[in-house]
């Protein structure tokens, strides 16, 4: 398993700890299993979400082009 250090600004860091209060774990387990959500969420919902925004977008983009 390969650790990651990230770096928060103090006012996420103190919600990271009340959230993860709340949860009744530890802050970095939280961030693990959020990112384990984020990771497993299937692709699929995430295309339909850039899709989208692409196609409602598509005419601004044409004139910034």
């Amino acid at each position: 398993m390969t650790t990651i250090t990230i770096a928060l600004p103090d006012d996420r860091l103190l919600k990271l700890k009340e959230m993860a209060s709340r949860f009744g774990v530890m802050p970095e387990e939280l961030v693990r299993v959020s990112i384990e959500e984020l990771l497993t969420r299937p692709e699929e919902a995430f295309e339909r979400a850039v899709d989208y925004v692409l196609n409602k977008n598509a005419e601004l983009y044409q004139r910034l082009a």
